[in-house]
């Protein structure tokens, strides 16, 4: 049995996926608004997605890294750096 720790509260679980099932939902509603804000509004930073959407910064990067995100449009979303920064 494999222990791993959820990306949103810290708590240790044994079920698959980086958040555990207590933030399940939660998640899934973030990832879903994040989605959202990008397909109409596109990408400019990490920081003013999370101000808009009221998603943390963090899971806003975490997001950034989920494979079904890459089939989104977020333009230059390889010219910023971990801080949400886009540089050229």
């Amino acid at each position: 049995m494999e222990l791993n720790k959820c990306s949103r509260c810290g708590a240790f679980h044994t079920g698959s996926g980086d958040v555990c099932p207590k933030c399940m939902n939660k998640d899934n509603l973030e990832l879903s608004t994040f989605k959202s804000y990008i397909s109409v509004n596109g990408f400019s930073s990490v920081d003013m997605v999370a101000t808009e959407t009221g998603i943390a910064q963090k899971n806003v990067n975490r997001f950034l890294g989920y494979q079904t995100i890459d089939s989104l449009e977020i333009s230059q979303k390889e010219n910023f750096d971990e801080t949400g920064v886009i540089f050229h």
